[in-house]
């Protein structure tokens, strides 16, 4: 098999409208779309990625009149402001289209010339409800509780002539490509939805032209006109490639077209998944192979408006957190198909769990052992040594192996968050065998130093494979550990290679045997005390508050608190008699035929408890092993499922019913009493 010559793959982003700054759930999008093309170009492929900036329509010549400056300079600075955030979040976009292009703007003119000509567009007038931030008209039975089905605002009624687009025309040859094509829209719960709400009820001619504002594309033949926002701002995919309506497109664009990858929000699934494929439908263009509609990611208490004053930029995050703790957040936390929740104290478990305890003290602790038991220099002993290979070191191999096979096929499914959880899958797995073979204990023989040699070059190996495969996801932080270890990344086509043939000898030795790591090992992520970062961001809306002129108010209520019935009140004696430790989860496996429990093996101090929790909806068994918890320990045995529980874990629950384990705020041994 020939590795690393996969073919092309052109990947875009919806164009943010300049109408405004965006939020983290907006820049969201392109930090999804950029760990998707750097992981397409590690694994072999030939990526293009293209995101940019939707510049025309009467919204932006309203704002551009309150600001008292023209449209192109509202949208010069807006657009700038944009590839800013971008370029923040370390995203490596080769391409950042402006729909105020010279190129774009020829490009839609040609296109809109085109259609008329054939017969696709005509000239009318338009008398409907009318939604200006969304640009769209509606019908009174597409109105929800009278509003905009898509914003929820205000909807007015108007009329004007203009040029609009035969839909129908194209419309059963998109159902039979949708019907022929099941990959082409996804998650196919959005295909349902096109399907059932717009395709197969019928779909009305577009209005594909405005007069009411001027801010647009004029119609070269007819100048009352301008083009309408989506035939303009959906074209940008073939426009920025080097497509030319007249037959004269460019090598790039029949080297990269049709593109492998549309990604967008779910808020404007409909204008790509049934406008854009008809526009390309009539203009004998192929269509996109695939348009994922991904999710919101939301605050707590909903979507970010500038009007509930919610609004979290990515800045915001960057400043308080770094460029890739905030890459794994948006990533890790956002579900396949269902809305995200972003939160400051979310953010903070995050940085502080995963990123400081499983992976930066991973790192941290390795290379400290490499230098204090080898001056930096791990040999690969367990080949040709009486060094052994335990369970333990197999297991290892074996993951390390198939990781590469995990996330590639959740990669292949869109299902990038899923990716990164198989990564740091094997990073747990690494912090578990530190544990199981106790380096500490084996630097007290003599005897065992090569064994001990063993085990930390299977340590630096683990990390070894587990940044390579961190890069399209956290490439800041992947350099960092590679530059530490002083390795080069593993190529994806040797782990491809490596998993296929199931070569674990191979996998097992890809760190260089005897290579120094770093004297001083730099802490990747510094864990952050959330009452701190509370007080910082609480000065940071007060004082952004200030600057717009806005007066500060205080919630009589506070929205983030649960009021509980209370209990009988009891004295200080009975509370005494309560004995909470902190508890190392040592091993968890679900209890057979129960949909609620866990069977956690518990090490509080130099015993070992059997518990179990009803908290499996919450939490998998791979993600229990290796947490800090807080147990009652002197709570009497019984017996739950057929199996014996020792103690109880203890945890918070929200109004919601979901359920977040008690751990302690700073690194405590196993036994530390809680007093």
């Amino acid at each position: 098999m020939k590795y690393m010559d996969k073919g092309n793959y052109y990947i875009t982003t919806a164009i943010a409208y300049t109408s405004g700054k965006p939020h983290i759930g907006n820049s969201y999008e392109i930090v999804l779309a950029d760990s998707i093309a750097r992981f397409k170009r590690k694994d072999g492929y030939d990526v293009f990625f293209q995101t940019g900036t939707d510049e025309h329509g009467q919204k932006i010549e309203l704002k551009a009149q309150e600001a008292g400056i023209t449209p192109k300079e509202f949208v010069d600075d807006v657009a700038q402001t944009i590839r800013t955030i971008c370029d923040s979040l370390n995203t490596s976009y080769d391409k950042f289209i402006r729909t105020t292009d010279t190129y774009h703007e020829k490009q839609v003119q040609k296109i809109f010339k085109k259609l008329y000509e054939q017969g696709d567009i005509y000239k009318g007038a338009y008398e409907g409800l009318y939604c200006t931030p969304c640009e769209s008209f509606w019908t009174e039975s597409q109105l929800v509780d009278g509003k905009c089905p898509d914003c929820g605002r205000e909807v007015k009624p108007a009329k004007e002539e203009a040029y609009f687009f035969k839909m129908s025309k194209y419309a059963d040859k998109l159902i039979e490509h949708i019907n022929a094509h099941p990959e082409f829209i996804q998650p196919v719960s959005r295909k349902n939805e096109m399907m059932n709400n717009f395709l197969l009820p019928g779909l009305q001619d577009l209005c594909v032209s405005r007069t009411s504002f001027k801010w647009g594309i004029p119609v070269d033949f007819d100048d009352r006109h301008v083009v309408y926002v989506w035939l303009d701002a959906l074209t940008n995919y073939i426009t920025g490639i080097g497509y030319d309506a007249d037959g004269n497109s460019t090598e790039q664009y029949k080297k990269l077209w049709p593109a492998d990858l549309h990604l967008i929000g779910k808020d404007i699934i409909r204008f790509h998944t049934i406008y854009w494929p008809i526009f390309l439908m009539a203009l004998g263009e192929p269509l996109p192979k695939q348009i994922f509609g991904h999710p919101w990611l939301l605050q707590s208490d909903g979507k970010m408006s500038k009007s509930k004053g919610n609004v979290i930029y990515a800045e915001d995050l960057i400043d308080f957190f770094g460029v890739d703790a905030v890459r794994y957040f948006v990533l890790h936390e956002m579900p396949f198909e269902n809305d995200g929740v972003i939160t400051w104290d979310l953010m903070v478990e995050r940085l502080n769990s995963d990123l400081a305890n499983t992976l930066g003290n991973l790192v941290n602790r390795t290379i400290s052992m490499s230098n204090k038991y080898f001056g930096g220099a791990v040999e690969n002993t367990k080949i040709g040594t009486d060094a052994g290979t335990e369970d333990v070191d197999t297991d290892l191999w074996k993951l390390l192996t198939d990781t590469y096979t995990r996330v590639s096929k959740k990669m292949d499914d869109l299902r990038v968050a899923d990716a990164i959880t198989e990564i740091f899958v094997l990073f747990k797995r690494c912090n578990k065998y530190i544990d199981e073979t106790m380096p500490w204990a084996l630097a007290k023989d003599e005897n065992r130093k090569d064994r001990l040699a063993a085990v930390l070059y299977n340590l630096l190996n683990g990390i070894l494979v587990g940044a390579s495969l961190l890069e399209p996801y956290m490439p800041e932080t992947s350099a960092k550990i590679l530059e530490q270890i002083r390795a080069q990344a593993v190529p994806f086509d040797v782990l491809e290679a490596c998993a296929e043939k199931q070569d674990i000898a191979r996998a097992a030795a890809l760190y260089p045997s005897g290579n120094k790591v770093t004297e001083t090992p730099e802490i990747l992520f510094v864990r952050r005390d959330l009452a701190e970062v509370m007080e910082q961001v609480e000065a940071m809306f007060a004082a952004r508050k200030a600057e717009n002129g806005e007066e500060e108010t205080k919630e009589e209520i506070p929205e983030d608190v649960i009021d509980i019935e209370p209990k009988e009140t009891i004295s200080y004696d009975d509370f005494a008699k309560c004995q909470f430790q902190v508890g190392e989860i040592l091993e968890c496996r679900e209890v057979p035929k129960s949909k609620k429990l866990l069977c956690s093996k518990v090490r509080i101090g130099s015993v070992e408890k059997q518990i179990l929790s009803g908290i499996k909806q919450h939490y998998s068994a791979e993600e229990m092993v290796g947490k800090k918890v807080m147990v009652l320990v002197n709570l009497q045995p019984r017996e739950i499922a057929g199996m014996v529980s020792e103690g109880m874990l203890l945890c918070a629950e929200d109004a919601d019913g979901s359920l977040a384990l008690m751990t302690p705020e700073k690194p405590m041994p196993a036994g530390a009493e809680i007093c």
